[in-house]
C-alpha cells in the first residue's frame, strides 16, 4: 500500500492528512506546529509514503526543512494554482488537506520551488535591504509632500537629503511641522546606515556564481541587482523557456482572451516581486546611461506611455539575462534591442 500525505499549514497549527491509493483517509488530525509532534504522527507511514504536500504559506521553512532532513519526500504546493471545485457548499481545513493529498496521488499537484536552504539566509538578507530602501523612499516622499502642502514649494530628492535642522526650521517656522520633517530625516539616515551595512555584509557572504557572472555586463545592472537576480532566480534550469522566466519576473502582461477579445485579466501579481523590481530598476539605469536603449524607450513612450515603455525595456533585459544565464553568452545589444542597435 502506498500512502499520500498533505499538510494544511497555519500560523500556530496544521491539519495533517494521509490517504491511501483509493483516496480513503487513514489519518487525519489537527496538530500543533511542532516538528517533533508531526514526525511522531507520520512515523508509521514513512516507509511507504509517496510524498507530503505542504501548503506554501509564509511560514513553511521550518516544516519543509525539518521533513526533508528526516528523509521525507516533500512537495511544496503552489497555492496560487490550486482551485477546488466551485460548486462545493462547504469546505474546511480537513477538506483542503484531503484535496492536496488527492492531487498528489493523481500526479497533478501544482508545485512551487523549494529554494536551497543554504542560500536562503543571504537571499532574505538582500530582501531586507530592499525593505530598508523602500522605507527610506517612503520617508523622503513624506517630507516632499509635507513641504508642498504647507509651503507651496517642492524640493527634489537631493535637496531633501541635504537638509539639516536649521534649514528645516527656516523652511517650516511651525515647530510641530519641523519636528515631523526631522523625524523623517532621522528615519532616512537610519535606513541609509542599515542599507550600507547590509550591502557590505551581503558582498562578503556571497559572490556571483559562474552562470550569473556575465550579468554585470548588462546596461543598468550592478552588484546589488546582479546578486538579486542570481539569488531570486536560483537554478536557471528550472525555467525551460524564456517566456516562463519573463512571466516569473512579472515582465509580461496578463490577459484572458476569448474569440480574439479581452475578457478580463489574470493574476498580475503571480511571480517574483523582487525580480520584477530588479529588472525595473535595471531599466531605469539602462535608459539613463545607454543611448541605444534610451532611443528604444523614447520610441515606445511616443506610442504608449512612460510606464509601458519602461516595462518594455525591463522585458527586453529580462529575456537577454535568461539567455545569458542559461547559455553562458555575453550580452548582445543588437539582439536585445534590434539589429539597428549600435
Amino acid at each position: 500500500m502506498t500512502w499520500y500525505a498533505a499538510i494544511d499549514l497555519h500560523s500556530s497549527n496544521n491539519v495533517t492528512v494521509v490517504i491511501d491509493d483509493h483516496d480513503r483517509v487513514v489519518f487525519q488530525k489537527r496538530l500543533a506546529n511542532d516538528l517533533a509532534v508531526i514526525l511522531k504522527e507520520l512515523a508509521g507511514y514513512q516507509a511507504d509514503l509517496h510524498g507530503i504536500a505542504v501548503e506554501s504559506t509564509y511560514n513553511w521553512y521550518w516544516l519543509v526543512d525539518g521533513l526533508m532532513e528526516h528523509g521525507y519526500p516533500v512537495h511544496l504546493v503552489n497555492t496560487a494554482a490550486i482551485h477546488q471545485y466551485e460548486g462545493l457548499k462547504y469546505t474546511d481545513d480537513q477538506s483542503d488537506a484531503r484535496w492536496l493529498a488527492h492531487l498528489l496521488r493523481l500526479g497533478v499537484l501544482p508545485e512551487g520551488y523549494i529554494y536551497p536552504r543554504a542560500d536562503r539566509p543571504v537571499r532574505d538578507l538582500l530582501r531586507k535591504r530592499s525593505q530598508m530602501v523602500r522605507q527610506r523612499t517612503t520617508n523622503l516622499l513624506s517630507i516632499q509632500s509635507l513641504l508642498t502642502r504647507n509651503t507651496g514649494r517642492s524640493l527634489n530628492a537631493n535637496r531633501v537629503k541635504a537638509l539639516d535642522g536649521p534649514q528645516v526650521d527656516a523652511l517650516l517656522p511651525n515647530g510641530d511641522l519641523a519636528l515631523a520633517v526631522k523625524a523623517n530625516l532621522s528615519m532616512m539616515s537610519s535606513a541609509d546606515a542599515q542599507t550600507e551595512l547590509l550591502e557590505r555584509t551581503i558582498l562578503t557572504r556571497v559572490k556571483l556564481r559562474p552562470p550569473f557572472s556575465l550579468l554585470k555586463s548588462v546596461p543598468g545592472i550592478g552588484d546589488v541587482l546582479a546578486l538579486t537576480i542570481m539569488l531570486e532566480t536560483g537554478d536557471i534550469g528550472r525555467f525551460t523557456r524564456v517566456g516562463h522566466f519573463a512571466s516569473y519576473c512579472r515582465c509580461v502582461g496578463s490577459a484572458k482572451i476569448s474569440n480574439g477579445k479581452k475578457k478580463g485579466q489574470g493574476n498580475t501579481k503571480n511571480g517574483n516581486k523582487y525580480l520584477s523590481w530588479a529588472f525595473i530598476e535595471a531599466a531605469h539605469f539602462a535608459v539613463r546611461y545607454n543611448a541605444t536603449i534610451k532611443r528604444f524607450y523614447e520610441r515606445k513612450k511616443a506610442k504608449t506611455q512612460m510606464v509601458v515603455a519602461l516595462k518594455a525595456v525591463a522585458h527586453k533585459l529580462c529575456r537577454a539575462c535568461y539567455h545569458m544565464m542559461r547559455n553562458q553568452v555575453a550580452f548582445d545589444l543588437s539582439k536585445a534591442f534590434g539589429t539597428n542597435a549600435v
